[in-house]
């Protein structure tokens, strides 16, 4: 009953044909567009066999297509299905941490933090504080600021740490696609990385000249030598 109220709907959404009252039209096509009389849209319509179907009521004119109406719906349908299957689907992604977190299980949730956010996921890390380790809350709220920071190139932060019961919570959106920036530590790492290697090649094209100098002036002095000894008799 419901698939069958739809259908209705999407019939009932374009005006067609005789329903398109006004004196003219801007008709597109494959080969383009222009403005006629909306009679003469609807003889050309007759003509092929096809319906003068209205898609934008709100253009001036309003734009219409020469089109079989049970087609039209067709593709109409076929979009939104492709449409709706494109839109992401967002999931919360949850990271608990204790208190007093090692660097190995830290480095550990902080890799599927990333794989996380990259798949467009939101994440809500939090520190789960048991029995007297809530006297560490200070301390869970800089471990939560930090992993904060070391997804600053791949997630926004929506909420700062915030304690609810035992647990503190940390929220960080993904950024959108084609947005993510580098965080300034790694551009800076980076840079520092970069001067590094041209500097390091500098030295060697140092060495290679000195040690092609030295090796000229080695020749020379040997040639020279060879010159001043007597001739064997």
């Amino acid at each position: 009953m419901k698939q069958d109220n739809r259908k209705q709907n999407l019939k009932n959404q374009y005006r067609i044909n005789e329903q398109i009252r006004v004196r003219e039209v801007r008709v597109v096509g494959d080969d383009g567009s222009s403005v006629m009389p909306t009679k003469q849209a609807l003889d050309i319509a007759r003509q092929r066999g096809e319906d003068l179907v209205e898609i934008s009521p709100n253009a001036q004119p309003p734009v219409c297509r020469i089109i079989d109406y049970s087609k039209f719906l067709y593709q109409q349908k076929k979009k939104a299905k492709e449409m709706k299957q494109k839109q992401v689907k967002v999931e919360v992604k949850e990271i608990r941490f204790g208190p007093q977190t090692d660097e190995h299980d830290y480095n550990f949730k902080l890799k599927h933090a990333k794989e996380f956010l990259e798949e467009g996921n939101k994440v809500r890390a939090y520190v789960f504080f048991r029995g007297r380790s809530i006297l560490f809350k200070e301390q869970g709220e800089v471990l939560l600021l930090r992993f904060a920071n070391d997804l600053e190139e791949y997630g926004k932060v929506e909420q700062m740490p915030r304690l609810e019961g035992k647990k503190m919570f940390l929220f960080i959106a993904p950024k959108k696609a084609g947005q993510a920036k580098k965080s300034q530590q790694k551009m800076d790492r980076e840079r520092r990385e970069a001067e590094a290697q041209e500097a390091n090649k500098a030295v060697e094209q140092e060495i290679a000249s000195d040690g092609l100098a030295a090796n000229a002036k080695g020749l020379d002095a040997l040639a020279k030598l060879k010159e001043e000894m007597p001739g064997e008799e």
